[in-house]
Formats: C-alpha cells, structure tokens, sequence
C-alpha cells in the first residue's frame, strides 16, 4: 500500500477542479467598496468588461452585473447549488416566485432539479465602509433518479451550522463548521430531500476549516470508496501528511488514510468535500448537467419553451430593499425572517 494519503497536488484556479459527486467549486472573495443608492460599488466602472467582469480590477469584480455584482438570472437542471456565505450577502430570486437574502454564515442549498431560473446578486449595504465578500459556490451532482425531482432549496443559517472545536496537545485550535457531514458525534443540518447528501451512506462532507497558528489536526477516517478533496486557500505554510503545502493549492486524498494537518505561522484556511462518486455518465453543457446529450437538448428545447415558470420579476438582476434583513421566502409561500 502507498504509504502516502496524498494522491495528488495542483494549483487552484478559477474554478477549482473536483471530483465525483462534485462538478464545481469556486471561491469568491472581493473587497468591495462603499455602495451606491442602487446597491452597487460606489466607484468608477470605466474599464469593466461589463457583464463578463471576471478579472480582479481594484480587488473586485462585477461578474455578471452591469449595476450591482453578481449573477443575473439564469437556468440550472439536474444539478443542486450549495452556497456559502462567510461575508457580504447574496439576494435569490428564482422563476418559482421564491426570494432570499443571505449571508454571514449562512449557506443555501437548492436542488435545481427539473429546472428552474434564479438570478443571485451580492447588493452593497454599507454606504460608509467597505462591503467585502467572501463565499463557495459548490456544484454537487444528482443522480439520475433525481434529476427531474421539483426544485427546492433549504435554508442553513447561521445559527444552525455546527462548530467543532478541536485542541490539540499544544493547545493550539483547529475550527471546522460542517455544511455537510458527521464528524465524531456532531452532524450538520439536512440538506435538501433528493440530494445525494441526504444520504449518508454516501459520505459527503462539506468542511471549512481554520487552523490556528502551530495547530494540528487529523482528518476524520471515511471509506476507500470515498472521493475527498482539500482546498488551502489562504494562510502560511501547511505541511499535509509530511508534505509543505503553500496556499492556493489543492490536494486529492485517499479517504481512509490517515492524514495530519500541522500549521505554520499563520491561520490557516481550508475547505474540505468529499462524498461517494454517484459513478454514473456526466454530460455537462452551460448550466445543464444530465447523463445524455439527448437529455441535454431536451433541457434547453424545454428552457426555450418554457423558461422553466417564466420570471416574474421587473429586472433581471433583482436585488431586495436596503432595508431588508436577512430572510427567506420559499416556493411554498413559507417566510422566515432571520433579520
């Protein structure tokens, strides 16, 4: 046996590469600046490649929107979305009439499933000091079964994503919040009902990590089916099993080996998924991803047809009033209010 949990080492770029279930990961941090009365970056766009701003010009993009940041409304199917929010906010909008403002902490899950339209937009409150942003978008796969499930999101606040506190020999810390996941006896909330993570018989874990200073921490044992990868993103010097590992690289694991994270200097950032690979065809075009090409033409003979429930709102880039709290309106009129 290899003695090594390292399978393999890479650069991270735009997005992140992953694996089986996962078909996506990238990390957004933007610091951007004061708002505008229309939510928007209180600064000069003049030299923007506007509505395809992915270039970090001053410290932050404006990705899709040509007003406020963000992403515009458009189509998913047969995948689910799992947004996390460490700072700033994202406002949801989708075609079923259903709107969110979140962030902080907070994550979204939302199963695309048979399809559906939704635009996510990150409005710039603060008209006084900066409004940095900070989030993972992840893309998990659905089986087959799933596909054509009815869309649905749920909702894990802030509030409701566990902490596990770890402290080693030193007294060092090591802090993992669980999106996703079992780790000892804590377990994160319920995702969605048809995601593959409902499941946990197929050992998805979606961790992010801070490690303090000089801390050590062992990863958690899962099956040799399991495919898991970590992503350093940000700190010092890591070594990861024996190896120095310097940020903005990520790394593929063999799941049931132990694996030692001992920090250098600075704190350190991570994230961490891993799951059984779903093992079935992936054909991937835009934001439809089903297990034919058949299917693929369908999905946007279907989209063209029907706009997966049209969009029933006024812009295309909605964002929800200044004034508004964090809160979350669902498809079936059910509100929550977190403020």
């Amino acid at each position: 046996m290899n003695s090594s949990p390292i399978l393999q080492i890479s650069p991270l770029g735009f997005p992140w590469k992953t694996q089986d279930p996962f078909l996506f990961c990238v990390y957004h941090a933007d610091n951007y600046p004061e708002g505008n009365e229309n939510m928007g970056p209180n600064a000069s766009l003049a030299g923007r490649n506007l509505g395809q701003d992915f270039v970090i010009k001053d410290g932050w993009r404006m990705y899709h929107g040509q007003q406020v940041p963000g992403f515009p409304a458009h189509p998913h199917r047969g995948f689910e979305t799992v947004t996390i929010v460490k700072k700033g906010l994202v406002d949801h909008s989708d075609s079923l009439g259903a709107m969110a403002r979140f962030g902080h902490g907070d994550v979204q899950w939302l199963t695309s499933g048979k399809g559906l339209q939704h635009a996510e937009m990150f409005p710039l409150l603060e008209q006084e000091k900066k409004n940095p942003l900070v989030l993972f978008q992840l893309w998990l796969n659905l089986p087959k079964v799933s596909k054509f499930v009815e869309p649905h999101f749920r909702m894990l606040w802030s509030d409701m994503i566990p902490q596990v506190v770890h402290q080693d020999s030193n007294g060092h810390t090591t802090e993992i919040e669980l999106t996703a996941g079992t780790l000892g006896e804590v377990s994160a909330p319920a995702p969605t009902p048809n995601s593959w993570a409902a499941d946990p018989a197929n050992e998805v874990a979606i961790f992010t990590i801070k490690m303090a200073p000089g801390a050590e921490w062992t990863l958690p044992l899962a099956s040799a089916e399991a495919n898991r990868s970590l992503y350093y993103h940000e700190g010092g010097s890591l070594n990861v099993a024996g190896q120095t590992i310097q940020p903005n690289h990520g790394l593929e694991l063999r799941a049931d080996q132990e694996t030692i994270l001992k920090n250098g200097e600075k704190e350190a950032y991570l994230l961490l998924l891993q799951g059984r690979p779903i093992n079935e065809p992936v054909v991937q075009h835009g934001p439809f991803v089903m297990n034919s090409q058949a299917e693929i033409m369908d999905a946007f003979q279907e989209y063209q047809r029907t706009q997966f429930g049209g969009w029933p709102w006024s812009s295309s880039a909605p964002v929800h009033a200044r004034e508004q709290g964090r809160f979350a309106r669902h498809i079936d009129g059910t509100v929550e209010e977190k403020g």
